[in-house]
């Protein structure tokens, strides 16, 4: 088996033994279609820590949960290895390495492929003998407003081998990025995994007419009295110290910031600086021409639990196509009323899914904002279209979420105590993402939360097998945002991650990844017209 025929965990092993890795620039190509903060009366526990009985122990006896995240390490510690680092010139350098042109031909015809060698040297010229680079691939033609991502195979000696499908006619160019050398790989990776203490939350209590603020967080090493907030089953947990004489059930709001904290040390830090990060790569050839040939069209229509291939789709004049299925193009608003009629749609996650409930009213006219007296950005939003019976909401998901605004934790639940709330039946839907928030933290903490995601989503299969789950990956962000703590490194990971444990349900996926590395928007909120692509991809799914 090749190593680009199989699912991310199971794949390292092979590959490795095969003596490659894959890299994805949009993820793996094989996964399935993937298969909120804390409310009162959900949580197991409220309580101050000084309580009579232990939560369960997983150093004493560790739990499927516990075992499934330690498995999951060592594959990611597999995948990921140390690497030595002196100074920066003995790092990958993009000026230095080159991009070959396999097999040029005058023309290519539509639907190729086109593979192109990487050799890469480091600041002094000198051959790479190792891999684990991070690089982004992509094709493009600026007039068609088009573009797709490219697949990197990792042979472990310096030398990558990246593939690309030529999906639409006219002048095509490449770009290959050097996002992260090895060595900054290796170090993202080891400071990820050191500390919960980049982010300062800060806990609002009431406490009649004058609040009270307190230091809040996913860990507190303190000998003080603790508010501990934890879901005993899921083992989810937040930490407040308590303040005097005001009871833990009091906490309202939470905010955060940026600490003034990093793990990564002194002598790596220029790995990390604007100018040594997305560097292109250098290339011995120019654009290459495309011709239509001969055209074959998908005829299945998207459904639920279709397999993804290499890649999910691509963009022409800014419009998502899918290379798997065949979409139908809902740009008219009857047939999107038609399509939303007697539905119940919940949106749980972060801001780039509120995007969606703040662009559907765009798209939809009779749609229309329900109050539910929240304050702020980060409030639960609801749409609501009384003529059809179309309910639409977006709740945040729960801790750590990341804002220096204040937000109400009053009625908050992590994503699987909401998805337990969720009746089902057919004319449910259910959209989730994760992992913006999530990349400053120990990557067991998301791996955890997936986990139990997966599990709520099976809870929910067996009393409403009907109802629609989709998954909406992270997408890109800025090159250039603090890389220890918001690098698409990390959401590259957590998306791999996402897709390993959810393969076996029958759930779908709308890939957010591969549609903004396409558009090469670099923006943790996308433009409209990606929004606009997301929701027609799944507005495919259910209609």
């Amino acid at each position: 088996m090749s190593s680009s025929n199989c699912c991310f965990l199971t794949c390292i092993q092979i590959s490795q033994e095969a003596g490659q890795v894959v890299w994805y620039s949009h993820l793996s190509q094989n996964f399935p279609y993937l298969r909120n903060s804390f409310s009162l009366n959900h949580w197991n526990t409220f309580r101050n820590s000084t309580y009579p009985e232990a939560p369960p122990n997983p150093e004493i006896s560790p739990t499927e949960t516990e075992l499934r995240i330690e498995s999951i390490m060592e594959k990611l510690d597999q995948l990921i290895p140390p690497r030595p680092f002196t100074n920066v010139s003995s790092t990958t350098s993009a000026t230095h390495s080159r991009a070959t042109l396999l097999s040029p031909r005058d023309t290519y015809c539509r639907g190729d492929q086109l593979e192109v060698l990487l050799e890469m040297r480091d600041h002094l010229g000198r051959r790479k003998e190792y891999g684990g680079d991070f690089l982004r691939a992509r094709i493009f033609s600026p007039a068609l407003k088009a573009g797709a991502s490219g697949k990197v195979t990792d042979f472990n000696n310096g030398t990558y081998l990246v593939s690309f499908t030529l999906f639409w006619e006219g002048q095509v160019s490449l770009s290959v990025l050097l996002i992260h050398p090895s060595e900054g790989v290796s170090a993202l990776w080891r400071a990820r995994n050191q500390g919960y203490d980049r982010v300062n939350f800060t806990g609002q209590f009431a406490n009649g007419t004058s609040p009270v603020f307190s230091k809040c967080g996913l860990t507190l090493h303190t000998t003080a009295e603790l508010c501990e907030y934890l879901d005993y089953r899921d083992q989810e947990a937040f930490y407040c110290l308590k303040p005097p004489r005001v009871p833990c059930e009091a906490l309202t709001h939470v905010t955060t910031r940026n600490a003034d904290i990093s793990y990564i040390r002194q002598k790596e830090r220029a790995l990390f600086h604007r100018s040594n990060v997305g560097v292109e790569i250098m290339k011995n050839f120019a654009s290459i021409k495309v011709s239509a040939c001969e055209n074959k069209n998908i005829e299945t229509k998207c459904r639920l639990g279709m397999k993804s291939p290499f890649p999910s789709g691509y963009t022409v004049k800014r419009k998502w196509i899918a290379a798997f299925c065949k979409q139908i193009e809902l740009n008219e608003t009857k047939t999107i009323n038609d399509c939303l009629k007697r539905k119940l749609i919940y949106l749980m996650g972060d801001s780039t899914l509120r995007q969606w409930i703040q662009y559907l009213p765009k798209m939809v006219k009779t749609l229309k904002y329900f109050d539910l007296h929240g304050v702020g950005p980060f409030k639960t939003h609801v749409l609501l279209d009384a003529e059809r019976h179309t309910l639409i909401q977006w709740k945040k998901h729960g801790h750590p979420f990341i804002t220096q605004s204040l937000f109400s934790v009053k009625d908050d639940n992590y994503i699987p105590r909401e998805i337990d709330r969720i009746a089902g039946d057919k004319d449910t839907a259910i959209v989730i993402t994760l992992g913006q928030h999530l990349r400053p933290f120990p990557i067991k903490i998301f791996i955890r939360r997936a986990i139990n995601v997966q599990k709520a989503i099976e809870r929910l299969f067996l009393r409403s097998p009907e109802t629609k789950v989709i998954l909406k990956t992270e997408n890109t962000r800025r090159l250039f945002d603090n890389a220890e703590m918001f690098s698409d490194f990390h959401g590259y990971i957590q998306n791999l991650i996402m897709r390993d444990i959810f393969m076996d349900l029958n759930v779908g996926i709308i890939d957010a990844w591969d549609m903004t590395i396409a558009d090469s928007t670099n923006n943790i909120h996308p433009p409209d017209y990606v929004i606009e692509n997301q929701i027609n991809m799944f507005l495919n799914y259910i209609c």
